[in-house]
């Protein structure tokens, strides 16, 4: 029994530190479902830290996944005969591979955050070539294509963006606009409003 709960003790952890190794991307998601986008960059000082916290759900899963499949000694099975109780389903091995399952989608989540955020559906108008302006915004606490996903996708509503190309390891978000439908100011107050700052 004491092999169970150290692989469920070890299972929970990795739930743990696979969500922490993807919270920086989770929470923009969660604040654009909930409508609070201002929280979005709350646990981007989580970022250093990610490759630390993958190792150690790996670590914590190999360890678990030991613990279930390792043969028992002649004192586990001795010992089993005196508890007859059956394994819960929180014992069992369906349960580690449902949290492993888990993890994996946890720890992948920054690869495919973006999909989460619509993709603009704009009408092709013919726009003056003296009227459209392109300006590069550098932007901090992005860490990940899920950033780069919600800075487009509120700078996209917008009237007059023609295209918006973000890139969170260059720290920066290249808008291309009709100035006669919009400013810099108003693209600046776009980007700062997911809680990501301009800064130049």
């Amino acid at each position: 029994m004491a092999s169970n709960n150290t692989s469920n003790t070890a299972a929970y952890t990795s739930i743990f530190t696979a969500v922490a190794a993807s919270i920086c991307c989770i929470t923009p998601v969660l604040a654009l479902i909930a409508g609070t986008s201002g929280i979005a960059s709350t646990f981007s000082w989580v970022e250093p830290f990610r490759p630390y916290f993958i190792g150690l759900t790996i670590i914590v899963l190999v360890f678990a996944w030991y613990q279930k499949l390792r043969p028992k000694t002649k004192e586990e099975i001795d010992c089993a005969c005196d508890d007859d109780a059956k394994p819960t389903f929180w014992q069992s091995k369906q349960f580690l591979f449902i949290v492993t399952v888990f993890s994996g989608l946890m720890l992948a989540f920054p690869y495919y955050s973006n999909l989460f955020y619509a993709q603009p559906t704009k009408d092709i108008v013919y726009v003056s070539q003296s009227n459209i302006e392109k300006h590069t915004f550098y932007v901090e606490g992005m860490t990940c294509v899920g950033c780069e996903a919600h800075v487009e996708s509120e700078v996209n509503k917008l009237d007059g963006i023609i295209s918006v190309k973000t890139s969170y390891e260059n720290a920066n978000t290249i808008v291309e606009f009709d100035k006669t439908k919009t400013d810099l100011p108003a693209i600046k107050k776009a980007i700062n409003s997911t809680a990501y700052k301009v800064v130049k």
